[in-house]
């Protein structure tokens, strides 16, 4: 259900905006879209795991406020991510 260590410095290569950016808006979105990703996989076999589910939904808030930030504070920096990640909007 987690990310290993080798994607999640995979994902800081690609989303990063400078070298050693671990901590920018773009990084922590994508981190949490991977993790979303695999949590979603996960419920195609454990549907009754409720315990999980709440843990998906608080990732969903927080992957939401973060998006919301971003596109108050730079407009083409938000629609390049979510291009680039494959969400709506």
């Amino acid at each position: 259900m987690s990310i290993t260590a080798e994607r999640r410095q995979e994902l800081v290569k690609e989303h990063a905006r400078a070298e050693g950016d671990t901590g920018s808006t773009e990084v922590q979105v994508a981190i949490l879209t991977e993790r979303i990703r695999n949590l979603t996989e996960h419920f195609k076999g454990h549907a009754k795991d409720n315990h999980s589910r709440r843990g998906l939904l608080m990732m969903v808030n927080k992957r939401r406020s973060l998006l919301d930030y971003l596109r108050k504070k730079d407009g083409q920096r938000y629609l390049d991510l979510i291009a680039k990640l494959g969400l709506r909007k």
